[in-house]
């Protein structure tokens, strides 16, 4: 048996342990029901509660939520168009994002993959600075997808 302050009264009888919780105003909670004899506190336990629920927001407070943002290309995407995708990625990555490259072909551009790779290593050399390759690329369908992570400090 422990009181309300953390020091220990000995081992009680259950009745006499409730009657001196109920005197205090406060309750009796098992905090060890596997040890040999079961250790039980006086405490007030819709205050626990409380604590307890305060204690897990602050700590999801704290959590960093890691999104995952797509940037999609075709194979013959122009410069132009190329660098403004490469800018948006850029700050994703800034951000602390992942990013999902994705080079969507069609018609015959599926059968030239090599210039979706292009496309892929043009873009990890342009964002290299800023952010590393998590995943290899790989291909399914008519879609070819590399992922990025930014760079850990």
């Amino acid at each position: 048996m422990i009181d309300d302050e953390g020091g220990q009264l000995g081992i009680l009888d259950t009745r006499e342990a409730l009657r001196q919780a109920q005197e205090q105003g406060l309750d009796l909670v098992e905090v060890s029901p596997g040890a040999e004899p079961p250790v039980c506190r006086i405490m007030d336990y819709g205050k626990y509660k409380y604590q307890q629920a305060k204690r897990a927001s602050e700590a999801k407070k704290k959590q960093v939520k890691v999104e995952i943002k797509e940037v999609k290309m075709r194979p013959k995407t122009d410069d132009h168009d190329f660098n403004f995708k490469i800018k948006h990625a850029r700050r994703f990555l800034e951000e602390g994002n992942k990013v999902k490259l994705t080079i969507m072909f069609r018609g015959r551009e599926n059968a030239h993959p090599e210039q979706g790779m292009m496309q892929l290593d043009k873009a990890v050399e342009a964002l290299k600075d800023v952010g590393q390759v998590e995943s290899q690329p790989s291909k399914m369908g008519r879609f070819m997808t590399m992922m990025i992570g930014p760079l850990k400090k």
